[in-house]
């Protein structure tokens, strides 16, 4: 089971919630972070479906299209779970959804370069 919504799903989110980031609960932030237990993957399961639409919905007003916008979006899903990602932020060093648009700035970027080489 994928702990990232599926695409299938993004229209019926975007009816459904408004485009917001939710107070983070550190506690999440951190057991996802951890080794791979499965206090670690419901965390992890619960952060992605908790930022899942309002990063979508930050993807797309940059410009992107739905389609695109969701690629990206999963993609960056994809990119932090395997880079662990979530075991670098840090409660200290500011909000952690300032760290989700720091991480999701980078890999748009990178993601623009990519296309325009």
């Amino acid at each position: 089971m994928s702990t990232v919504p599926a695409r299938d799903t993004a229209a019926h989110q975007a009816a459904a919630r408004p485009p917001v980031f939710g107070t983070t609960h550190w506690s999440v932030v951190l057991a996802a972070g951890r080794a791979d237990t499965s206090r670690a993957q419901d965390a992890l399961a619960k952060l992605c479906g908790t930022y899942w639409y309002p990063l979508y919905a930050y993807v797309r007003r940059r410009g992107y299209s739905p389609h695109d916008a969701q690629d990206l979006t999963q993609a960056f899903f994809a990119q932090l779970l395997e880079r662990q990602s979530f075991a670098h932020a840090d409660p200290n060093r500011g909000r952690f959804r300032s760290f989700l648009l720091g991480v999701m700035n980078h890999f748009l970027a990178n993601e623009w370069t990519r296309a325009h080489a």
